[in-house]
């Protein structure tokens, strides 16, 4: 995968819309609700796409790269 900076500042910042995360960035989601996505399905769209490389991300250990990303 190769990322633009844009991409990953959007990215990094992306809220969960729904759901007992709601309001929350994805990256600071436990890789447990990425890994239950995965096993029964990714939502449509942008969001099931970013969820997607944020799983990828996290899943080889490489989210604090988007750490410095977020906007305060």
């Amino acid at each position: 995968m190769i990322f633009s900076k844009t991409h990953l500042v959007v990215l990094a910042n992306y809220k969960m819309p729904f759901g007992r995360y709601k309001g929350q960035r994805l990256l600071f989601l436990p890789e447990a609700y990425f890994v239950w996505f995965a096993q029964k399905g990714w939502p449509q769209g942008t969001l099931g796409n970013y969820m997607r490389e944020m799983y990828e991300l996290k899943s080889q250990g490489l989210e604090d790269l988007l750490r410095p990303l977020v906007e305060r």
